[in-house]
């Protein structure tokens, strides 16, 4: 009888730490979450900067076959506006304000959609990194206005770091870090995923 009980109040001790396991693992994962709005590249932007891009409208998807991630643009009330308005060809730069998002994630195979039968779909797997693009002439003057910034994801940790030299695309870690590649948008305002016909 002894043994007996001493059984169950053994498993009900290992229960008891997994579910205390869990829970902490949930409070950590909730603090990873709030201290990446803590992060901030030097001199550039912060992570704080564009809180609620999760809640973004989709501007359109950005595929680059030699990168092999899968990317999707989301972009704030604002510069969605001024798409909608037709920005930037109609002439017009995007507003102070504007804030462009870039989300990337590995690719993940997937054979249980019904439409995918004889080849499996491709779809978002693990989070790799997210960029922002923030426009702000005061700030950035000597960027036309705009601020970059990219974080890399470590989804063993489940936190953001700001990109290095090491990360990929490899980047100087600060404010101007995608300013050289958006020149090749000038006649754009420097973006260059345009806001496709839906």
């Amino acid at each position: 009888m002894k043994a007996t009980l001493f059984g169950v109040a053994a498993i009900i001790a290992l229960g008891l730490a997994a579910l205390g396991g869990r829970s902490i693992s949930a409070q950590d994962q909730e603090k990873n979450k709030q201290d990446r709005f803590t992060l901030q590249v030097p001199g550039g932007l912060a992570f704080s900067e564009v809180r609620g891009y999760e809640q973004w409208q989709v501007v359109g998807p950005s595929l680059t076959d030699a990168a092999n991630v899968i990317r999707v643009i989301v972009a704030n009330p604002v510069m969605i506006k001024a798409y909608q308005e037709g920005t930037p060809g109609n002439g017009k730069p995007f507003p102070d304000g504007s804030k462009i998002v870039k989300i990337e994630w590995k690719p993940k195979k997937i054979t249980d959609a019904p439409f995918s039968a004889s080849t499996p779909d491709t779809v978002p797997g693990d989070l790799e990194q997210v960029e922002f693009i923030v426009k702000d002439g005061k700030k950035f003057p000597d960027t036309h206005g705009w601020g970059y910034s990219m974080f890399d994801y470590n989804p063993v940790s489940g936190t953001f770091a700001p990109a290095t030299k090491a990360s990929k695309p490899p980047v100087n870690n600060d404010a101007k870090c995608g300013a050289t590649c958006h020149e090749l948008a000038a006649s754009k305002d420097y973006i260059f995923t345009a806001y496709p016909k839906r």
